[in-house]
């Protein structure tokens, strides 16, 4: 039965959901609690060591489904290698030199925040403006992979990678500034 969790059924298909860049996140919640109550590996601690350790992988699994599946970058890069097409997270870049020059830009601003008299309310208003970008990104690469248009989804899962890091240099200057 576990082997039928982690054999060769997609994440979409573990959680009941249709292949989509769509999600219910409520359905993938109730799913996901309903998954880890099932196979949570406490389980079969008096269990065979082999049932044991494919509790555990299943519960792996299941886990790294639903972040897959609940973070917008991840489950944008799965949905293109359900297509066959991996992104290399660190090699990978985009030609665009408007929105490199952007990033540039924003790393700059970024960086300035702490010497601000209100730091707080500029980062507020950076992260902001990064997550309606982000958003946007979003809208892009929805409307891309579902035209089949692979090449520009792709483009947009790239620049989706960006903005990632950059929030989280945000969330960590936050940390910071609150120190």
């Amino acid at each position: 039965m576990m082997s039928a969790i982690i054999g060769e059924r997609s994440f979409f298909e573990l959680f009941s959901i249709p292949i989509s860049w769509h999600i219910d996140r409520d359905l993938i919640e109730t799913r996901y609690k309903q998954l880890q109550k099932q196979f949570h590996p406490d389980r079969f601690v008096t269990n065979v060591d082999a049932e044991k350790r494919l509790a555990a992988q299943t519960a792996a699994f299941i886990n790294d489904a639903y972040a897959t599946l609940i973070s917008p970058l991840k489950r944008a890069q799965y949905l293109l290698k359900l297509q066959g097409i991996e992104i290399d997270d660190e090699n990978q870049t985009t030609s665009d030199i408007e929105f490199l020059t952007q990033q540039i830009a924003l790393r700059e601003e970024l960086a300035e925040i702490e010497q601000l008299e209100a730091p707080f309310e500029a980062l507020s208003d950076l992260e902001n403006r990064l997550d309606k970008q982000y958003e946007e990104l979003q809208v892009d690469f929805k409307e891309s992979f579902t035209a089949g248009n692979y090449d520009e989804a792709m483009n947009s899962v790239v620049k989706m990678q960006f903005f990632v890091k950059l929030q989280l240099q945000v969330e960590l200057l936050d940390d910071k500034l609150i120190g």
